[in-house]
């Protein structure tokens, strides 16, 4: 049944055609019963056949097929040719001007007025002469309705399909905008696992290099701490060796693992033993933490802990061999502020400013990123004394 219905909507001109011809077979008897002599019989004839294309049309063309059926009502006044079966395609074609919502207006409105007034001219053209005055006022009425409700019920659907299209441009719109959504989402996404990876491996490869140079350079006069800078290189390799399966991980099922050889998102509990990590590998680190410490939201944690992280990794590398650092904590009522700063000679300005024209310099990009993302603040500079200062504030609260 759902097949043929489906045919039937692909040919609609076909089914009109059909509705058509089963007209001019009702209609073809009442020419036959038309009144004596060649001329009417044959004028009837040619209106009910033309009624009938004007139905077989009323889709293909209905403007067209509308004016044709006017024409048409004015010549069975003109030439005395009473209501007929054939008038049913009036019903027909007011029906589909009003219905279809790629018409102008002018359409559906000389189809409205065409509609009132053909009952009351067809009244006054052939009037009853038993009826009375009343009955010929009612008469009039009852025969109009039927072209009132064809053009109402046409107007309606025309609504109702403007109306599921809209529907249906909206959830078009919509799934549009959920896919934009999904990609900007799958992009910062990204963004932040390259962020992650690149604090991994920038600090903890930074790292080995520092305890791979001290070991060799040791190897021969104190093979003791040779050993300890090789197990401190042990233990850095399988810590970013971790932190990255864990990282892998998101990207190949989207969520974290529940395995021991993936760690947690670090947290600024675990910002001391980056610092004595760090000091272990040769820098001289001052960590202080000021305030009440709390919990704080994940977010903020992992922020302070990745900027932490990454200023001492700077130092390391930009610092020169006798640099020192510091660290200060602040826990305030609303927020935690973070103070990194050295001594050392510090990295050239194009590194700091805009990334740097080499590409270089993402370090500190990220750095604002996070801060932004929690909505906080971060000053990166140079300090006036020498050395380099990395300021933040973040909020327990993003800002709005």
């Amino acid at each position: 049944m759902q097949r043929l219905y489906d045919f039937l909507r692909r040919h609609p001109t076909g089914v009109d055609s059909f509705w058509a011809v089963m007209l001019l077979g009702f209609s073809s008897l009442w020419v036959v019963q038309a009144p004596e002599g060649a001329e009417p019989r044959f004028a009837a004839a040619g209106i009910v056949l033309l009624l009938c294309l004007a139905l077989a049309l009323r889709r293909r063309a209905p403007e067209k097929a509308l004016l044709l059926t006017a024409a048409l009502g004015v010549a069975q006044l003109v030439l005395d040719i009473e209501v007929n079966p054939a008038d049913f395609a009036m019903l027909v074609v007011i029906y589909t001007v009003a219905a279809q919502s790629e018409t102008a207006r002018w359409p559906r409105r000389l189809a409205l007025a065409g509609g009132l007034c053909a009952a009351p001219l067809a009244q006054l053209r052939w009037p009853e002469p038993t009826v009375s005055t009343a009955g010929k006022i009612f008469l009039t009425v009852v025969m109009t309705v039927p072209f009132v409700l064809a053009w109402v019920l046409g107007d309606s659907m025309r609504t109702r399909r403007a109306y599921f299209d809209q529907l249906e441009e909206r959830a078009s719109r919509l799934e549009r905008e959920r896919e934009a959504q999904a990609k900007v989402a799958v992009a910062a996404e990204r963004a932040r696992i390259a962020r992650e990876l690149h604090d991994v491996v920038a600090h903890n490869v930074s790292v080995m290099v520092v305890q791979a140079d001290g070991a060799a350079y040791v190897l021969d006069s104190s093979p003791d701490q040779a050993r300890q800078a090789l197990d401190t290189i042990s233990t850095t390799g399988r810590q970013a060796l971790a932190e990255m399966r864990r990282l892998l991980g998101i990207l190949r099922t989207g969520e974290p693992q529940d395995s021991e050889d993936y760690v947690p998102q670090p947290d600024v509990q675990q910002i001391e033993e980056l610092v004595e990590q760090v000091r272990a590998a040769g820098l001289t680190v001052d960590f202080r933490v000021e305030g009440t410490a709390r919990p704080l939201p994940s977010g903020v944690e992992l922020t302070a802990y990745r900027i932490v992280q990454e200023a001492l990794t700077n130092t390391r590398k930009h610092g020169g061999p006798d640099a020192g650092a510091s660290v200060r904590l602040v826990y305030f009522d609303d927020g935690l502020g973070l103070l990194v700063e050295d001594d050392g000679r510090g990295a050239a300005h194009e590194l700091y400013e805009d990334g740097g024209a080499d590409g270089r310099g993402h370090g500190l990009i990220g750095m604002r990123e996070r801060v932004g993302m929690v909505g906080g603040t971060l000053d990166a500079g140079p300090r006036p004394g020498g050395g380099f200062r990395i300021s933040a504030l973040l909020p327990l609260k993003p800002a709005h």
